[in-house]
């Protein structure tokens, strides 16, 4: 049974650091490219960032660039989402997800193009 289990979320307070964890269990992540959406109470799904299977092109949400970093382990089977410098407004539950075809993409992912997603973690941003 192909599963994403993320890890890592936790209170911090602003200006701290996360690293989230995607773990991938019945499938590998090297083949497929992978995102990272978010969603906070009462709002909609925001797409955070994604990764090309070989790991050297990346894309970022401009609310997020050059705080977060998106990377992937694939001897691991893990995708990762560093969180720099975080914000109050970056609370949210964290959901990584993969594309359903294989191969490079150069734009942004569309949420129909994502098959597989994880349950969340949640991050909180508070003093």
């Amino acid at each position: 049974q192909e599963q994403l289990v993320e890890s890592g979320g936790g209170l911090v307070q602003p200006g701290g650091s996360l690293r989230l964890s995607c773990a991938a269990s019945g499938f590998t992540l090297d083949r497929n490219a992978m995102g990272w959406v978010r969603q906070a109470p009462g709002k909609g799904r925001e797409w955070v960032s994604q990764i090309n299977p070989g790991g050297g092109s990346t894309r970022y949400a401009e609310s997020v660039n050059g705080r977060f970093t998106i990377s992937r382990d694939n001897a691991k089977n893990t995708l990762y989402l560093q969180m720099n410098s975080l914000k109050p407004e970056d609370t949210a539950v964290y959901s990584c997800a993969r594309r359903k075809y294989v191969g490079e993409v150069l734009r942004p992912l569309r949420d129909d193009e994502y098959n597989y997603w994880g349950q969340g973690t949640q991050v909180t941003v508070s003093s």
